[in-house]
């Protein structure tokens, strides 16, 4: 016995479930030692991951401590396992009380499954038949609750509620939004809006998922399919660099529904709103769906040889006439490994190192980090275990909602989450140093952390800082930041597309690699698209190869600032998804050729291109994804693309053939997918190493800072119906700071005229302290903003009234 006592572990008990004895860890929840261990107790208000309320009470055992029963059933989901107890989840005594549970909670509720979109996979359908009755006992009339309007995105039946609350502990727990609550008391409560103005979280739809009735399903899906009939595809979410696992849900080839696969190290069980509701885009009216060729100022639909045949002719044509370097390619930071690989072989192949996917990039003066690509140095994992972090020139909440999550988790456990950016956000995080600047000081802020730390650790400054700073004294909030990010534990400097879009980024991504490096923090860079990092290892990009040989290509700043005679385009809408949508279009403007490959029409495509060629979106194609810790994810395709539109690597694999270029002969992107890993082999994420000599400082007057918006940062999201009647997507506003406003004789007007690069676009205007003076926040990829000029950059701004 002692023997025994001496080998026990102190951290584990032994507990006895179902007769099964399970050495269980000291302190878990009773359903969660058996569900590891695949006993099943019925529950609706537990989940694994939020807080157990014990408010539904059907997950009732019966419980035996030291030989005596407890005095009634017990919650499995409250109760804590303790060395020596026993456990019955199918004694009579457990049984009577769950049945008796499921009587109660089936005496409101509406008997209305064959019309519920929850029918065929709902937990109360399920549970009902092994623990309700037959024939219900009572006879008098079920309640009726109204229901909610909670926006676009979720609709509701609030009659079937169970109160579970699982809606309003994940608005609180992990969306941090508290916008539901529990109303009123006993066979009156209801499920609510706290004050009536619907829920806007950018994981709203989870809530979908985790209602175990029909009282929340989805608004875009409701009423098209039904559970049985639709098979399920695992994907990949093509937004961010996250990259969190979906499952498509089709039926004959048609995307029905999106929903989360879970994966811990990736994206849990959620996904944001962006990649559960962005299939709709897939199906837009605005789908290009034949491909097009403009003569004489008229745009005809043609087969698919004479397109590309059409495009081969163009494109020898300007390589020919005005030499390789005329050929500019430009393509998506989402477009998949296979795609990016095939068209910057076909871009070199024609003798043109110009090809670039970094479109919303403002400063291209470091160049390409050579030792590995951009991403996270930490795991996405271990960004919740973090001790400090400081994202700089980012908002994750809206860039990458579930990477915002593991920082909002790291901060609920003790870390210290702190930003700097040119503008206020709304967190949903306890920041525990929150700096704003105008955006033209950034790196000068960043700079006074770089000496503050140099200061902390009692070492020379790096060489250079007092370029930025003078002689002058760190400040109190550089001071806050370096002390945390120097004390002990794991800490991360994170950049997001705001410092990708700053014309000073190759300063601020040099300065925070040396913050990194004096801390011992991890370097990261939260970047724009879902492929950022697979664009690096196919060598989509001037001055490297998939093999990682050094080319001297042209960046896609030059590219687009001296413009080319010919360009090709993949994945893209000009007017929304470049750094200076101005400066791109007047670009396009003045080629001689320009080929396109996209999902949707475009304004100014149809303006400027002299080729449209449509290719698959999500759902339609096969390819790879690359995250930014590295990770590669392979998704299949789910049915026929739209229209004529094509696969994009077959339509590339098609045209090389044309042209005919040598090692062209795919016939599957998985070919494709393996040629690309035996060429780039073993590489990681690279941290900036090249100092980078000051820019010049911005003028005095007023600049435009900006980012894609949530719902804008794609043509799949900008044309997906559901997520543009958001709040997030509504149309563009210039936000200013009151000072501001009041120096221009704004103060009391409601429209203004914004002009950037001789592009004038009238807005509403709103004032709002968190722009620092000197500023105008105007977001990119929304109605009202297109085509204007760079998103950090020079603006003027005036009564809508007053000439341009």
């Amino acid at each position: 016995m002692s023997a025994e006592v001496e080998t026990q572990n102190p951290e584990t008990v032994s507990v006895t479930i179902d007769g099964q004895e399970i050495e269980a860890r000291k302190g878990a929840a009773l359903i969660a030692v058996a569900d590891e261990h695949g006993i099943d107790i019925p529950r609706f208000c537990y989940h694994s991951k939020l807080s157990a309320p014990a408010n539904c009470r059907m997950c009732l055992v019966d419980v035996e401590m030291n030989g005596r029963p407890a005095p009634k059933p017990l919650p499995a989901c409250i109760t804590t396992v303790a060395d020596g107890m026993v456990v019955r989840t199918t004694s009579e005594r457990a049984l009577k009380a769950q049945r008796g549970v499921m009587e109660f909670l089936l005496i409101n509720h509406p008997l209305d499954c064959p019309i519920c979109d929850q029918g065929g996979e709902c937990e109360l359908q399920d549970l009902a038949l092994g623990y309700g009755r037959s024939v219900s006992r009572f006879v008098e009339r079920k309640r009726v609750v109204k229901d909610e309007n909670l926006g676009p995105l979720v609709a509701t039946e609030m009659t079937r509620c169970i109160h579970c609350t699982r809606c309003v502990r994940f608005l609180d727990e992990i969306a941090g939004t508290s916008e539901l609550g529990a109303m009123y008391r006993g066979e009156h409560t209801e499920i609510s809006t706290l004050v009536g103005s619907g829920v806007h979280s950018e994981l709203s739809g989870n809530i979908i998922d985790l209602c175990p009735v029909g009282a929340l399903t989805s608004r875009p899906y409701r009423f098209t399919a039904r559970a049985w009939e639709m098979l399920s595809h695992a994907s990949i979410a093509p937004h961010d660099c996250l990259g969190s696992n979906i499952d498509l849900h089709q039926v004959r080839g048609t995307i029905k529904r999106v929903v989360p696969r879970d994966n811990e190290g990736v994206n849990e069980c959620w996904i944001s709103d962006r990649d559960r509701f962005s299939y709709e885009g897939v199906y837009s009216a605005e789908r290009l769906l034949s491909p097009q060729i403009r003569e004489n100022g008229e745009w005809h639909s043609v087969d698919w040889q004479t397109a590309i045949e059409t495009v081969a002719n163009a494109l020898r044509r300007v390589v020919d006439e005005h030499g390789p370097e005329a050929l500019g390619t430009l393509l998506s930071p989402s477009s998949t490994l296979e795609e990016m690989y095939l068209l910057a072989r076909i871009t070199r192949a024609l003798g043109s190192d110009n090809i670039d996917s970094r479109l919303r990039r403002a400063d291209f003066r470091d160049g390409v980090e050579s030792s590995g690509y951009p991403g996270l140095q930490v795991p996405v994992a271990d960004l919740e275990a973090l001790d400090t972090a400081l994202v700089v020139g980012g908002y994750p909440r809206h860039e990458q909602p579930l990477i915002n999550h593991r920082l909002r988790k790291a901060a609920k456990s003790g870390g210290r989450i702190m930003a700097l950016n040119p503008r206020g956000f709304d967190w949903n995080i306890d920041l525990a140093v929150e700096r704003v600047v105008a955006a033209a000081q950034m790196p000068a802020a960043l700079a006074a952390v770089v000496r503050a730390v140099a200061r902390l650790k009692g070492v020379d400054e790096p060489d250079g800082m007092s370029e930025w700073l003078g002689d002058e004294a760190p400040g109190a909030e550089a001071e806050a930041i370096a002390a945390n990010l120097c004390a002990e534990g794991q800490g991360a400097v994170l950049l997001g597309g705001l410092a990708e879009a700053h014309p000073a980024g190759a300063e601020l991504r040099h300065l925070a690699a040396l913050i990194s490096q004096m801390t011992g923090a991890a370097y990261g860079e939260l970047t724009n698209g879902a492929n950022a990092a697979g664009a690096w290892i196919a060598g989509a990009l001037p001055g490297r190869r998939a093999d990682g040989g050094h080319t001297a290509g042209l960046d896609a700043g030059v590219m687009l600032a001296e413009a080319r005679k010919g360009y090709v385009l993949m994945g893209m809408e000009p007017e929304h998804d470049l750094v200076d949508a101005a400066a791109a279009t007047e670009a396009l403007r003045q080629a001689e050729t320009v080929v396109a490959l996209v999902t949707h029409d475009s304004a100014v495509l149809r303006e400027t291109a002299d080729v449209l060629l449509p290719i698959a979106a999500l759902g339609e194609t096969a390819g790879t994804l690359v995250n930014a810790e590295g990770r590669w994810q392979t998704f299949a395709g789910v049915g026929q693309p739209q229209g004529e539109a094509r696969p994009a690597w077959r339509l590339l694999r098609v045209l090389a053939n044309v042209l005919e270029l040598d090692g062209f002969e795919y016939q599957a992107p998985d070919e494709i997918h393996h040629e690309i890993q035996a060429i780039a082999g073993e590489v990681g994420v690279g941290r900036p190493t090249k100092p980078v000599a000051v820019a010049a400082t911005a003028g005095t007057g007023l600049m435009r800072i900006g980012q894609a918006a949530m719902f804008g940062v794609d043509p799949l999201t900008r044309h997906a119906d559901s997520l543009q009647q958001t709040d997030h997507a509504a149309p563009v506003t210039a936000t200013m700071n009151p000072a501001d406003a009041a120096s221009l004789g704004l103060g009391a007007v409601d429209e203004v005229r914004v002009t950037q690069r001789g592009v004038t676009r009238a807005m509403p205007l709103v004032l709002s302290e968190a722009v620092p003076a000197g500023s105008v926040w105007i977001p990119a990829g929304v109605a009202g903003s297109e085509g204007l000029g760079a998103l950090i950059g020079p603006v003027e701004v005036s009564a809508s009234g007053d000439s341009a």
